[in-house]
């Protein structure tokens, strides 16, 4: 039987919480510091992202949150520093520079992630008139440091799980959004605007325990009766000897309407496309207070007043707390991935057909080649910030776990993000009830890249009246967390040791962080 790990999460934080009165808690992380940015760049002279064939050695030009870092293996100490693979392997982007003062439009978008990026750019190509502004750089947040791995369904919420909680058709609609649609939006939006992002089809759920093969053929059973044929499930001489050369796993799902991309070209291709249609984006833009009255809603900046007739949508990640009402309904926590040297042809032997790797280990490994032959591998989770050097030995254990042929494996890359989880992992989807509405999405649990694209379409949709899909998202209950911005380095280590645990218990159930 396998753990419902959505359940047990939901109880697990919730004691937590309470324990959180008992003491005293971290203070938030200090005010975000800002690179200083060239001038903002006319719409027509806003080149898309490129590609390079391999990384560079290079500062970075974002500024990222202080608690977070970039690692480069030859980076002399006390130099700037450096860009992370995404930055250092694409050609150099101008920054827009900060809003000029007071404007109008018809919607402000909070945010220059994926879900801002992509919100804007469905408005747009609707007609409608944005204004995106951004607190630091386009990219600087976790949709430019993600494992760029894409994820169809929701995290904790398997098809099967949408079977049990939801009538048939419902859970075939939620599917629906959460996959076919997720990816064909992003694919659709690159055929139109022409942008390349290493978009790559297909991944890998590999599993480490011979139990965990009846989970994964009974979730690929519920897809199909969501609709969904695209997994079918493969033995460990399949695996070993088309996909993966390692021994640890015991068979596989091979999903093809999962995939990669690049996150951060992906990014710059939306923002790139969104600029060409007119759209107005400033970075180095904190919005400070969100005003709603009768006819028109404003977002207050140090630089100017910005009024929006139709509608604002708050699409940033760690500071949604600032502006949604009630108590926080999620948890953050720090990622990590890091990038080898090139491999060359041994890469090309150890993963012959190319295809993104998740496994389904309690604290999961994720790994992909990237260009040059080079291979990209992330995993961990954790409440606290790791330092370069604990993450970088971390992760080469875990390279070497896998793959004992890579006898003295080696980084050139590594950098850290931050995450953040809902209790029961689908997105906390709201839109308040004012004469223009605010419309606020947070809690991506680790499924954010083509989901968040898919749901900037659907706050489109809604605002123009296309229909219902986000109303959909917004149906879901969220329980509250008290301090929950402050509960990640206590809620983070019990809910992964709990759940160790009971791995330790039961084996053969499958049950992921």
């Amino acid at each position: 039987m396998t753990l419902n790990r959505r359940e047990f999460i939901l109880k697990t934080a919730a004691s937590t919480a309470a324990l959180g009165t008992l003491g005293a808690w971290p203070t938030p992380g200090a005010a975000l510091t800002l690179v200083p940015g060239g001038p903002a760049p006319a719409s027509s002279a806003l080149p898309p992202a490129e590609l390079l064939h391999d990384a560079r050695k290079t500062a970075t030009q974002l500024g990222i949150d202080p608690r977070i870092w970039n690692w480069r293996r030859d980076n002399p100490p006390g130099a700037p520093m450096p860009a992370n693979y995404y930055e250092a392997s694409l050609s150099d982007w101008p920054a827009f520079g900060g809003l000029p003062g007071d404007l109008h439009c018809e919607v402000v978008v909070i945010g220059g992630g994926l879900l801002g990026a992509s919100t804007a750019l469905h408005l747009a190509e609707a007609g409608v008139d944005v204004v995106l502004i951004e607190k630091d750089h386009i990219g600087s947040g976790a949709s430019g440091r993600n494992g760029g791995q894409m994820t169809p369904g929701l995290a904790r919420w398997e098809a099967g799980t949408m079977l049990d909680k939801l009538p048939v058709d419902d859970a075939r609609r939620l599917w629906r959004f959460a996959s076919v649609e997720a990816m064909e939006t992003v694919d659709g939006l690159r055929a139109r605007y022409g942008f390349d992002a290493d978009r790559k089809h297909g991944h890998i759920t590999a599993a480490v325990h011979p139990g965990h093969m009846g989970a994964l053929v009974a979730n690929a059973d519920a897809r199909r009766q969501l609709g969904d044929g695209k997994v079918r499930i493969i033995g460990p001489h399949e695996l070993n000897s088309e996909h993966v050369k390692s021994d640890i796993y015991f068979g596989a799902a091979i999903d093809q309407g999962g995939g990669q991309v690049q996150p951060l070209a992906l990014l710059r291709g939306l923002i790139h496309a969104f600029v060409k249609l007119g759209g107005r984006v400033y970075d180095g833009t904190s919005a400070l207070a969100i005003d709603e009255s009768p006819g028109a809603t404003q977002v207050r900046t140090a630089q100017g007043n910005i009024t929006a007739r139709r509608a604002v949508v708050l699409a940033v990640h760690s500071a949604t707390f600032q502006f949604m009402p009630g108590s926080a309904t999620t948890v953050p926590f720090f990622t990590y991935v890091a990038v080898t040297p090139p491999l060359g042809d041994t890469l090309n032997t150890l993963m012959p057909s190319g295809l993104p790797v998740y496994d389904t280990q309690l604290q999961i490994d994720y790994y992909r080649p990237v260009r040059n032959n080079r291979l990209l591998f992330g995993g961990q989770g954790t409440g606290n910030s790791w330092s370069p050097r604990d993450v970088n030995l971390y992760l080469l254990d875990r390279i070497k776990t896998v793959f004992p042929q890579l006898e003295q494996p080696q980084l050139e890359y590594s950098w850290s993000g931050i995450s953040d989880l809902t209790l029961n992992g689908a997105t906390d989807s709201r839109k308040s009830a004012g004469d223009v509405p605010v419309y606020m999405v947070h809690g991506w649990s680790g499924h954010g890249v083509a989901q968040t694209v898919r749901i900037g379409r659907a706050i489109s949709d809604d605002l123009t009246g296309r229909n219902n899909d986000y109303a959909m998202l917004t149906r879901f209950d969220h329980a509250g967390i008290p301090l929950g911005r402050h509960l990640s380095p206590v809620a983070i280590p019990l809910i992964k040791g709990a759940l160790g645990v009971m791995g330790l218990i039961n084996p053969s159930d499958m049950v992921s962080f």
